[in-house]
């Protein structure tokens, strides 16, 4: 009987097969001779061409063939230095193997695209590789920090908070920034929230990179902001928008809570719960809502003036921020939603409003380029995402890896070449 063999090209450079295998658990093993004609040496750095030898044999992981794991075996040639005192040698350097990786480079890009949005372990089960062989492969390729070489300008920084564990209030900064093109990079996660922590980060941004930053965008945090007109004095500090909208929110979603409390107080058993689904009506836009949605609020409305002003009010300033304003022309319209507030019985509004009034240029600052921190808001959800599919991740230098990998892995390892 005929075999149905055929003949694939491995892709790795300057290699010759001697021999292809499958050993007893039906994995292909291939045996491979380094053609390369030479290396550096290891103490002067000269290219030496006097082969001296060979080393041991080397069995490493390769990417998988036809569904069946795939090995790489080689013996590494050895040269020697006819210059340096005592003629050392030097083991050949090859530009799809680290000496010190179980993988090939290919075989390390194949696992690390397999970990973008997923979990070491998931990725260590399906691959058949130890756990911390994956943390191994985490280490050899991603960078524990932002290599600012790689970086020419910032156009916008931004400046967030999260809690590592919910309930515990460990709270991290994540410190991202938005380049002149559009990309977005992850550029620290800093062990806290307070100013000290802040200025010692602004503090590593080389000088030809803090020049260019326009405008740092973070939440009412006056730690965030303090530091940032200490490092960053050029910038402008703009108040993000999201936090913005949050806390005018939740005084309306009071004022709902409150009405909601007296009502059924008030009606009947059978006439409140014609209420039901008002709690997650009364949050969404009105812009929307869908017509189940409408006639649930008309009722709520009907049985609560107070929730009607409340609802109405938070949409408006959501219109003035939504409208392409100046900030000159911005302050004035929010100014006489103020005057609208005031004339209004909705005491859950004063906290917003002292909050207006301290932070009034860095909110309204918005207005200038409507620049907002939308895309810090993006790296927090994807780190939510991230901590509730690991079940938490403490190390900071790692919670940066796999936020940097879940950004940029798919560009950075599913291009690369074979070897590396």
């Amino acid at each position: 009987m005929a075999k149905a063999d055929i003949t694939i090209p491995l892709g790795i450079a300057d290699v010759r097969v001697l021999q292809t295998t499958l050993n007893e658990g039906g994995e292909i093993v291939i045996t491979l001779e380094s053609l390369k004609a030479g290396t550096r040496c290891r103490k002067c750095g000269k290219w030496i061409t006097k082969l001296h030898g060979r080393d041991e044999w080397v069995t490493i992981r390769h990417l998988p063939a036809f569904g069946r794991a795939t090995y790489l075996r080689y013996r590494p040639n050895r040269y020697q230095c006819q210059d340096c005192e005592g003629r050392p040698t030097t083991s050949e350097k090859l530009e799809w193997h680290d000496a010190n990786s179980p993988h090939s480079f290919a075989y390390d890009n194949h696992l690390l695209i397999e970990l973008v949005n997923s979990t070491v372990e998931d990725v260590s089960l399906k691959e058949g590789i130890t756990y911390a062989s994956m943390v191994g492969v985490l280490e050899r390729r991603v960078d524990g920090s932002v290599d600012w070489s790689a970086i020419s300008e910032i156009e916008i920084l931004g400046l967030d908070e999260i809690a590592l564990k919910k309930g515990q209030r460990k709270y991290v900064t994540l410190v991202t920034g938005r380049l002149r093109d559009g990309e977005i990079m992850i550029l620290g996660v800093l062990p806290g929230h307070e100013k000290a922590e802040v200025i010692e980060f602004l503090r590593l941004i080389p000088l030809r990179i803090a020049q260019t930053v326009q405008a740092v965008c973070c939440d009412l945090w006056e730690a965030y902001t303090q530091a940032v007109r200490e490092e960053l004095p050029s910038a402008r500090i703009v108040a993000d928008r999201f936090h913005v909208a949050r806390h005018y929110r939740h005084a309306a979603d009071e004022v709902r809570k409150q009405e909601l409390h007296r009502l059924k107080k008030e009606l009947s058993k059978a006439e409140y719960q014609k209420l039901d689904g008002s709690f997650h009506a009364f949050r969404k836009n009105a812009t929307d809502l869908n017509q189940p949605e409408r006639k649930t609020l008309k009722r709520f409305f009907k049985h609560s003036a107070l929730a009607k002003q409340a609802y109405s009010l938070r949409e408006q300033l959501t219109a003035i921020f939504d409208m392409n304003l100046s900030k000159k022309q911005a302050q004035s319209k929010i100014r006489g939603w103020i005057q609208k507030v005031k004339k209004s019985s909705l005491p859950s509004f004063e906290d917003f409003l002292k909050l207006l009034h301290s932070w009034w240029n860095e909110i309204t600052n918005y207005f200038m380029l409507r620049e907002n921190s939308g895309f810090v808001e993006g790296f927090n959800n994807k780190v939510k995402i991230l901590k509730r599919r690991c079940y938490g991740i403490f190390n900071l230098k790692h919670l940066f890896q796999r936020i940097y990998l879940d950004l940029h892995g798919y560009r950075l390892f599913a291009a690369t070449t074979i070897y590396g």
